[in-house]
């Protein structure tokens, strides 16, 4: 029988299997941050243990740094002492830390890819839920909780469970203005917010080969808001030439030898997935979410659908259309919007700013909307400032922030005031995720700016 993507990649890293219970799982490459690693290491400490392998763990701040005047201190007590402890803890341990203004900062799941870190065949692992994200390149990656981070800090393994498999198949051609976070948001729909639970995805189809290794990203880092463990792409031509050359690539007769055994990974015709889903490219539209999941989600040219079984409860349901002010049969175009956010580990790299800039090229941001625009890395940053978008950006009113998690989360200075509502290309749109009392509308890139420059939600693909 043949092996799929997830088998190949996971039984060549289980250390010990243990009767009835976990696998002992060797991890590769470990992310961590300020936010979910200082009371690991504290753990570490109190049992008088070591970082195995310094050199196998990454340390980036991201996550509650702000994104203006990052040349200052930080204001915030406690995303300060955060960050410091994280600092402090690299060195005394050996370990790599990108702090503010390392030219190699920015957010966890952006700077690795772009540094060649993340590569096929790994294992991957940080405390945070959208590690999902490297799974784009054909690797197992997942988010950890705080005392597997210690874990994996002094034994570089973890226990898990392995998930069962699944295969999401996209064929067909996509319309004009349909980006990877459409599909990604349509799949999600589709399957509910719990219909992956237990399962690592593989997406497959013509599709997802179309996909930049970007877009796949944007694909794969959503994978977690649909139950899913992680989600994984087969590696290609396109992955090779996107990790050939980083930093942290191999190079030279190492080069070549992975390069072999990345070709093996792509899964085996006739492997068996545990359950398998197909859907057509030419469904999917521009969406836009209404609710306070990401399941609640639908084309951007629909009204917002009446309560049905598949939806959830019927009490959930209308709690989530009263939090967003929203009514059963409403249509979404039209709506006001207050604050667009374009960034996060979703939809902060520089293709997702060169989509928003062909939008706005030209064009004025609306008087009444706030606009956020986070690179998520420096290197995104200098990107686009070498390939002038940023004129493009300053000319239509808009101002480039510094990089960061930003206004993914409410863990930093850019939060969404109550009762505000913004269109975000972030991952979660749950209440207040944005602020206490915000409101979340997930859209793509290109919807963003559609937004941004009409100050309601609007059908990019009226704007082209």
């Amino acid at each position: 029988m043949g092996k799929t993507l997830f088998d190949k990649v996971w039984d060549s890293h289980v250390i010990e299997k243990i009767d009835d219970g976990p696998d002992v799982l060797f991890i590769d490459k470990h992310f961590i941050h300020e936010v979910t690693s200082p009371v690991a290491f504290v753990g570490l400490k109190n049992r008088n243990l070591k970082v195995m392998y310094p050199e196998r763990t990454f340390a980036t701040a991201d996550h509650n740094t702000p994104t203006t005047n990052q040349h200052l201190p930080i204001k915030d007590r406690l995303s300060a002492m955060q960050v410091k402890t994280l600092e402090k803890n690299c060195n005394e341990h050996g370990i790599d830390f990108w702090g503010l203004g390392h030219k190699k900062n920015g957010i966890v799941h952006v700077i690795g890819p772009e540094n060649g870190i993340t590569q096929p065949g790994l294992t991957i692992v940080c405390g945070d839920s959208h590690t999902s994200t490297h799974g784009a390149f054909g690797a197992i990656a997942f988010g950890i909780g705080t005392s597997e981070v210690e874990m994996v800090l002094s034994t570089q393994c973890i226990m898990q469970q392995k998930p069962k498999s699944m295969r999401i198949n996209v064929t067909g051609e996509l319309d004009k203005g349909v980006t990877p976070k459409d599909v990604a948001l349509y799949i999600i729909s589709k399957l509910s917010t719990s219909g992956a639970t237990g399962y690592f995805v593989e997406y497959a189809g013509n599709v997802f080969n179309q996909m930049s290794m970007e877009g796949r990203m944007t694909v794969c880092n959503l994978s977690i808001e649909m139950g899913a463990r992680g989600g994984m792409i087969a590696p290609d031509q396109k992955t090779f030439d996107y990790v050939k050359g980083r930093e942290f690539a191999p190079v030279g007769a190492d080069w070549e030898s992975v390069i072999e055994f990345w070709k093996n990974l792509p899964s085996d015709k006739g492997a068996i997935f545990d359950k398998e889903f197909h859907f057509d490219g030419k469904d999917i539209e521009p969406m836009i979410t209404f609710g306070t999941n990401p399941g609640m989600g639908m084309s951007i040219l629909k009204d917002i659908p009446k309560y049905n079984s598949k939806t959830g409860q019927e009490e959930t349901y209308k709690k989530s259309l009263d939090y967003m002010a929203y009514k059963e049969g409403e249509t979404m175009i039209g709506k006001q919007i207050d604050f667009v956010f374009l960034g996060s580990c979703t939809n902060g790299r520089i293709e997702d700013f060169r989509a928003f800039s062909e939008i706005v090229k030209g064009k004025k941001k609306a008087k009444n909307v706030v606009a956020w625009l986070v690179p998520g890395s420096h290197k995104v940053e200098k990107a686009i400032k070498d390939e002038g978008i940023l004129k493009i950006l300053n000319e239509a009113g808009f101002e480039l922030r510094e990089p960061g998690c930003s206004a993914c989360l409410a863990m930093n200075d850019d939060k969404v005031p109550p009762g505000k509502y913004a269109v975000s290309t972030s991952n979660r749109n749950f209440e207040g995720r944005q602020g206490p009392g915000s409101r979340t509308l997930l859209a793509s890139p290109i919807v963003a700016a559609a937004a941004a420059i009409t100050g309601k939600v609007t059908d990019p693909r009226t704007l082209f």
